[in-house]
């Protein structure tokens, strides 16, 4: 039988270097800032939102740090494509890694074309017969697509008959054409003018992957030949820009091939020092945030914990000094939030 606990021997929580919560008062958070930083003396969610705020800030705020951004899931047609443009705007982005899908809506609304909220009474078939496409509980229309091919058809004009395509390639020529193009904020633009590559490492999956398709077979039947597109160039690419900074952050919207994609480069790196006896410089990512609702078990992760992540030697472990905050929650909900927060930081200092 076990022997009762002195009560003398107990801790007050102090002698062990713990932190002491506080109750969350919105009366005197008077900034979503402080809200932010309220929060995170929480518990559950809203501790783990400021905690993200928090490295997301260390993140910015060192200037040698290269940072990426990663994204998947509908974020563009969700309307959160300004929030990104505020990020690369700011210089907190040197390379975005993403889905065709969302860059193709995000084309649509900076070309000026509108995304229209789904009425639940309307029918999927009924959807389809009117070229209405839903994405959840939104509605991208089939005219804004067919738009979004004769843009890409323009912006790709005149580009010699050797160029070797990649995604970033693409995508950069989207940029310059809504920079010449059409006023106001857009993800491409933004990128193209702050010169920010994006990678789209499953890019034949998506609207303009298929768009591609049809330029290439237009090309074709006027007799010119086929342009070759090569993937490699996007990781090669990557791979460089990451070389060439001894400190990485990384910052994650959902799961998926963006954030695996992303993370592979350290092992990349490592496998081509050991296999090939090329000498490569290690990186690791030192800060690492990421926003997504599901748990580890439900698989949308795409890519493990940090945690997990520095057993793969993807991340600098906490013990050398690297700082992780994983956020389980709605993008479109704390995205906005944990951004906004550091805005208000940096721009008070």
């Amino acid at each position: 039988m076990a022997e009762p606990r002195d009560e003398n021997s107990f801790g007050s929580g102090r002698e062990e270097g713990l932190e002491p919560l506080q109750p969350l008062d919105i009366v005197s958070a008077s900034t979503v800032d402080a809200l932010v930083r309220a929060m995170s003396q929480t518990a559950f969610g809203g501790r783990r939102l400021g905690e993200a705020a928090d490295v997301l800030e260390a993140m910015v705020r060192d200037e040698a740090c290269f940072r990426v951004v990663t994204i998947s899931g509908a974020m563009t047609i969700a309307k959160q494509g300004l929030v990104l443009c505020e990020m690369i705007d700011r210089g907190w982005v040197q390379a975005i890694v993403t889905t065709g899908a969302l860059m193709t809506h995000g084309l649509t609304e900076g070309a000026g074309m509108l995304h229209f909220k789904h009425r639940p009474t309307m029918h999927d078939d009924d959807l389809f017969s009117k070229g209405y496409n839903r994405v959840y509980d939104t509605i991208e229309l089939e005219k804004n697509l067919d738009a979004a091919e004769q843009i890409l058809q323009r912006s790709l004009r005149d580009i010699p008959d050797d160029t070797v395509l990649s995604s970033h390639f693409l995508l950069d020529r989207l940029g310059a054409y809504l920079a010449r193009e059409v006023p106001g904020k857009a993800i491409l633009k933004s990128a193209h003018e702050k010169k920010v590559p994006i990678y789209v490492p499953a890019f034949t999956d998506s609207e303009l992957g298929l768009d591609l398709s049809i330029y290439q077979e237009h090309r074709k039947r006027a007799g010119k030949p086929r342009l070759h597109y090569d993937p490699f160039v996007d990781l090669d690419d990557f791979t460089d820009r990451i070389r060439q900074h001894e400190r990485t952050g990384i910052f994650t919207i959902g799961g998926g091939v963006p954030r695996n994609w992303a993370q592979q480069v350290a092992p990349y790196l490592e496998i081509r020092q050991g296999r090939l006896g090329i000498p490569e410089p290690l990186r690791r990512y030192r800060y690492a945030v990421r926003i997504c609702p599901e748990p580890e078990h439900w698989g949308g992760l795409s890519g493990c914990s940090y945690t997990e992540g520095v057993s793969w030697g993807k991340f600098v472990p906490e013990s050398e000094g690297g700082r992780f905050a994983e956020v389980f929650a709605d993008a479109t909900i704390a995205w906005p939030l944990v951004i906004r927060a550091v805005m208000e930081r940096l721009d008070a200092s």
